[in-house]
């Protein structure tokens, strides 16, 4: 029986490597982040993404925050949806991952939705499972709130990622511009000021909290009608040609 050099690690049955086999063949793993405005693609690349490495025979977790749906799943407009692990301000998503390793489990990649909502620390906790472990990690998220600042976990996102990507479906302002900010809408006005994080769908939805009681949504504009606040077209009145 030929002896097993003391530096390389047995691999049987009975051992999981921590990261699949990237734990015998080591190879770099990527830190990938995909953003754009509402209505875009996110989750349902997302979805697409996992499927696509799931068929390979590669082992994920799926992790989301503040879903649409208020529930722990990813889910995406055009109805595709998986049930995800929900993360918040507190969760060491590297104990996540070594949790998993410690049940048996392999874990070669991470889905992380709604990835504009993580904290700095944590961005950077995915970067170490990156460069440490050999886990790829794809994140989609928003790039900008509504008041056109980027959200801290975008911003160390795009600080700290390997690849930056724009996802590239194109979404429309009622204009037919393409659509580049998220307006909060609140009782159908346009809001600029308010909690940064405030989770609602693009059709209405009761609200609870500071706003209890109010109708809000998130409405995708060109930078034109973003600035002057503009949700509609203007109504026309005697003499005016309509703008539909």
């Amino acid at each position: 029986m030929t002896p097993v050099p003391p530096d390389v690690e047995p691999v049987g049955p009975s051992v999981v490597p921590a990261s699949g086999d990237r734990r015998r063949h080591p190879a770099p793993a990527h830190l990938v982040f995909f953003h754009g405005p509402m209505d875009c693609g996110k989750s349902t690349l997302a979805l697409q993404v996992d499927h696509n490495h799931t068929r390979q025979g590669r082992h994920g977790l799926l992790l989301t925050q503040g879903d649409r749906s208020g529930t722990p799943q990813i889910s995406s407009r055009v109805g595709l949806r998986r049930e995800a692990i929900e993360v918040d301000g507190d969760t060491d998503v590297r104990l996540l991952v070594r949790d998993r390793w410690a049940a048996g489990h392999r874990v070669d990649y991470l889905i992380v939705d709604e990835a504009q909502f993580l904290t700095g620390e944590q961005v950077e906790q995915l970067a170490e499972l990156v460069d440490t472990s050999h886990v790829d990690v794809y994140a989609f998220g928003l790039t900008t709130d509504f008041r056109t600042r980027l959200f801290p976990g975008t911003q160390r996102l795009f600080e700290l990622a390997d690849d930056v990507q724009r996802v590239q479906v194109e979404v429309l302002c009622w204009c037919g511009l393409p659509g580049q900010l998220n307006a909060r809408v609140v009782d159908g006005a346009m809001v600029r000021e308010g909690a940064t994080v405030v989770v609602a769908d693009t059709a209405p939805a009761p609200l609870t909290g500071d706003a209890e009681g109010a109708a809000v949504r998130y409405q995708v504009l060109c930078r034109g009608h973003y600035t002057r606040g503009q949700l509609e077209p203007t109504p026309t009145g005697p003499g005016q040609l309509s703008l539909r």
